[in-house]
Formats: structure tokens, C-alpha cells, sequence
């Protein structure tokens, strides 16, 4: 009997005619190793293929820093990297735009006309805050400290008190796990403040 071959656990993939990508080498490529283009939003990004004596060679003299600044070095090492965006379960307009919880509906069509409800609201609350004076950057503001059009300056005061005082460590025992919360907040209430349409 053949013995079976682990093929990805040490990062080899079977290949049909793709040579390796480094200068003047006939090998197979059948290790992949970063290209020019990083995975992100649009897809995995690039790679480029070698044989295992020269992806070893690649990752030898690789650096994942090359090209970063100080600042995005210092970022990227941090044990919170990737984790500050507000994630989508948190955000104002969450599962809005995403597939309906099927289980919470007895019938379809209410998830269907739920969904189309919160995009009415939201447009509904948009186009208030528009008429009020405030600009896309000052709305996106007031759904951060989830207020609406209507709200005043000692309506904003108020709410941004009572949002201090639910994240802010001195109040929570010195938990420290709502800290990018309570900087959008403070960002939106220093925006905020200063808005046109509280003036007008």
C-alpha cells in the first residue's frame, strides 16, 4: 500500500508545469511565499512560487516591515492590531446589510420587510440630520453617541456624561476593554460640540 502524502502541512502544493518564479531556475514551484501585491479587501493578493531551496533562500532575507514607517511598525507589533475597527456586530446599522437572522422570523417575508425597515430608518435619519445642518462626518458623530437629528447641545452634554461614565475605567473598576469605545465618543462629543447646526 503508498503511503499517503501530507502535502500542506509543510507548505508544499502539488503543481502541474509552474516552475519556480526565482531567476534562472528550471526547479518546480511548489512553495508559496509573499508577491508584490498583500492580501487585503480586494482578495489574497499576489504570490510568487519557488522551489524549496530558494523559498528558504526568500524567507531568510525577508521583512515583513520593509517599507512601513516607525509608527505603522509599532502598530502592526501591537497584540491589538487588526482588532480597533468597530466590529459590525457594535456598529449603528448592524445586519442591516448583511443576511437576516432566519430564526428570529417566523415568516420570510418579515425578515425581508425587517431589513427594509432599518434601511428606511437609517435613510430617514440621514436625510433629518442633513436638513438640521449637520454634515455626513457630524451625522456619522451622532450615531456614535446614538443621538439623533433632533438632539441639542444639552441633550449632546447629557449623553456624553452618561457614556463617560458607562466606559470609562475610573467607573467600571479599572477594566480597560472599553477604551476604543469611549475614544469614538470623546472624538464625536469634541466634533460635536463645536457643530454649525447647534449654532444656527
Amino acid at each position: 500500500m503508498k503511503p499517503v502524502r501530507q502535502t500542506r502541512f509543510h507548505g508544499r502544493h502539488e503543481t502541474r508545469g509552474r516552475t519556480c518564479d526565482w531567476p534562472g531556475c528550471a526547479e518546480a514551484g511548489e512553495y508559496r511565499a509573499p508577491g508584490g501585491r498583500a492580501s487585503g479587501a480586494d482578495g489574497p493578493g499576489d504570490f510568487r512560487w519557488f522551489c524549496l531551496d530558494h523559498v528558504r533562500e526568500f524567507n531568510a532575507g525577508y521583512d515583513y516591515f520593509e517599507g512601513m514607517s516607525a509608527d505603522e511598525i509599532f502598530r502592526a507589533q501591537s497584540p491589538l492590531h487588526g482588532w480597533e475597527q468597530q466590529a459590525r456586530a457594535f456598529r449603528p446599522d448592524a445586519g442591516i446589510d448583511s443576511t437576516p437572522r432566519w430564526a428570529d422570523f417566523a415568516d420570510p417575508l418579515e425578515a425581508i420587510s425587517a431589513r427594509a425597515r432599518a434601511h428606511a430608518r437609517l435613510r430617514r435619519e440621514g436625510m433629518a440630520a442633513a436638513q438640521a445642518g449637520f454634515t455626513p462626518t457630524e451625522q456619522r458623530a451622532l450615531e456614535v453617541m446614538g443621538l439623533g437629528a433632533d438632539t441639542d447641545r444639552r441633550t449632546l452634554r447629557l449623553r456624553y456624561s452618561r457614556l463617560l461614565r458607562q466606559y470609562h475605567p475610573d467607573h467600571n473598576g479599572g477594566d480597560r476593554g472599553h477604551e476604543r469605545r469611549l475614544q469614538q465618543v470623546v472624538e464625536a462629543y469634541q466634533l460635536l460640540k463645536r457643530a454649525r447646526a447647534f449654532f444656527a
